[in-house]
């Protein structure tokens, strides 16, 4: 992977967005088809028998009412996970939340913390950094893979490297108000 390329590509996807739907949807789809070790699967235990490979990304942000973290432009979820809720404080996603730092889960077998939040089965492994603003966490971007040793230090430095930047084109496109409305809809 060359992350300097892969940086540039995600940050252009995201400026060129047109809503802030599209700025996690396309800076995430460009990382969800750069990042990981592509061959990871192939090393013996990765997977276990009869399961492929697969990738997923997006965004989790804090809802309205600070009780759930929402997904957001997700790629690679199950269509029924479209708007995903979290509990604030779970798994992973709540770490990085309540600490405002990225985690790298290389394979979550070792992490015996791991929630699995994804219906169709748990995630080997995984990165997530914070979105911030006004000094907090108030979102975050996660890339995971099915086989365990798919996602890397070299990644999570991808996905540091972009998080700002989508931040802040979130913010201009009116993020924190359409994901008001959105949430609204879930509740009503």
């Amino acid at each position: 992977m060359n992350a300097d390329r892969v940086v540039k590509e995600a940050l252009a996807a995201a400026l060129d967005a047109k809503t802030p739907e599209a700025v996690i949807q396309d800076a995430m789809a460009v990382l969800f088809r750069n990042l990981g070790d592509r061959a990871a699967h192939l090393k013996h235990g990765a997977l276990d028998h009869g399961q492929t490979q697969f990738f997923v990304a997006g965004g989790f942000f804090v809802t309205p009412d600070r009780k759930h973290q929402m997904l957001v432009g997700n790629t690679g979820f199950p269509p029924e996970q479209k708007r995903l809720l979290v509990p604030i404080d779970g798994g992973h996603p709540g770490r990085v939340i309540a600490s405002g730092q990225s985690i790298l889960l290389t394979d979550t077998r070792n992490h015996g913390a791991f929630r699995q939040y994804l219906k169709t089965a748990r995630m080997g492994s995984a990165i997530y950094a914070p979105l911030i603003w006004d000094g907090a966490a108030h979102g975050l971007i996660i890339v995971a893979a099915l086989a365990g040793g798919t996602l890397l230090a070299p990644d999570l430095a991808v996905l540091d490297g972009v998080a700002p930047f989508v931040t802040q084109n979130w913010l201009a496109q009116g993020g924190p108000e359409w994901l008001q409305g959105e949430y609204q809809s879930l509740l009503a």
